[in-house]
């Protein structure tokens, strides 16, 4: 037995799966169903989208520009806890959910709607994602997901659905695999992709030139950096949508930010995606490159190791709980001092780091230098040697006592 529900706000894009849910919702629920889509720098992606929502039997549909909310309040504090997923992949899918999440429930109490609905499927990570940060946000809201209730069971059954209602959408038989594009990325899963041994089309691409087609000449970056955060492109200081936006440009041109992953999914699967994060690659080694210069080692090492923790968090949701606005304030405060200028260029796919300075770094030319200098008596060293191999000396003793013998 259906829930009585007499409206549902459901986040919609205007791809094939949203199309489909929202005709179904209609008639399934026999409920109002009103269309949320946040603009997240899709581009030509949205549109006529309001009018594709309608078409597939929205009362309405809100479409929201987001694009400066989303760089400054959640792709930015990412950036600067250094996240990255299983070594290669900068959450560009993941960081986007909480923000349309978010919005979602908010245009829901706003319409007076007792439900959300949401396209993600059975099997990944983004139904996790929208459901947990709804319980976190708006617990008194009914959660529809129609991938888990109806009989439709692949993306052919989808397109067989569309053709038999007459809703617009344009994916089709020949080109079955998903593409999920804002601000930060442009990600690549399912049909001709699942087989992980296949190489992607070079046609697929749609933010990055290949390294063979890129220039031949490399191109040269300044980023300026205060407190951890991009704040001057080249000279030019501009918000972080509009820095990320121009970084996206330069790197696209120039072939950076090309990832293939098989990447291990919240659900307990592993799965292939491919994805293009061209201006935030850039931004990336940029900022480690700051760090580097500007943090305590001790302190750069203990992050580092919490890294991969952070990282988790958002790839599995958990942007709106207590632990990741824990740790976001651990990693934030040493970011105080990453401030300064990093340059670059950019060739065939490479990021090169050309030069940084910062009124904050800790590096010695005096102390660091081979030369002679005054400030460093190198015979301190061996008393430090001794004391750092104390324990080491003692098992070697003891192994020897007992007839063991050194370990080499």
């Amino acid at each position: 037995m259906k829930p009585h529900i007499k409206k549902i706000v459901l986040a919609y894009s205007g791809g094939l799966d949203t199309s489909v849910i929202c005709h179904w919702l209609v008639q399934q629920y026999q409920a109002e169903v009103v269309c949320f889509c946040a603009d997240l720098g899709q581009g030509e992606e949205l549109d006529g989208v309001p009018e594709k929502a309608r078409a597939s039997g929205a009362a309405a549909c809100h479409v929201e520009d987001l694009r400066a909310e989303f760089a400054r309040d959640f792709i930015t504090p990412m950036m600067r806890a250094a996240a990255i997923y299983e070594g290669y992949y900068l959450l560009g899918t993941s960081i986007a959910r909480p923000l349309i999440a978010r919005r979602l429930v908010e245009v829901a109490r706003r319409e007076g709607a007792d439900a959300i609905a949401h396209g993600a499927t059975g099997k990944g990570n983004d139904q996790v994602r929208f459901e947990l940060a709804a319980q976190a946000l708006a617990p008194e809201l009914a959660v529809i997901a129609p991938w888990r209730e109806w009989e439709l069971r692949s993306r052919t059954d989808l397109l067989n659905y569309v053709s038999g209602h007459g809703i617009p959408v344009l994916a089709s038989h020949a080109k079955p695999y998903s593409v999920d594009a804002n601000l930060l990325h442009t990600s690549y899963e399912g049909g001709i992709l699942e087989d992980p041994d296949r190489a992607p089309e070079e046609a697929m691409f749609l933010r990055t030139k290949s390294p063979e087609s890129a220039p031949d000449t490399p191109e040269e970056v300044e980023l300026r950096f205060a407190a951890g955060d991009p704040v001057a492109l080249n000279g030019r200081e501009l918000p972080p949508h509009e820095l990320l936006a121009e970084l996206n440009a330069i790197g696209g041109r120039n072939a950076v930010g090309r990832i293939d992953l098989v990447e291990n999914r919240y659900v307990g699967m592993k799965s292939r995606g491919v994805y293009e994060t061209p201006g935030g690659t850039i931004w990336y080694h940029a900022h480690r490159a700051l760090e580097a210069l500007t943090l305590d080692r001790e302190v750069l090492h203990l992050r580092d190791a919490l890294v991969p923790r952070y990282a988790e968090l958002v790839y599995n949701g958990f942007w709106f709980s207590p632990e990741r606005e824990m740790l976001q304030a651990a990693l934030d405060h040493p970011q105080r001092h990453v401030t300064g200028t990093v340059r670059l260029k950019v060739y065939k796919g490479n990021v090169i780091l050309l030069g940084r300075s910062s009124p904050e770094s800790l590096y010695r030319p005096d102390l660091a230098t081979f030369e002679a200098d005054t400030v460093f008596d190198q015979a301190d060293a061996a008393g430090f040697i001794r004391l750092t191999a104390l324990r080491l000396k003692v098992a070697a003793l003891r192994d020897a006592a007992g007839g063991r013998g050194p370990k080499a």
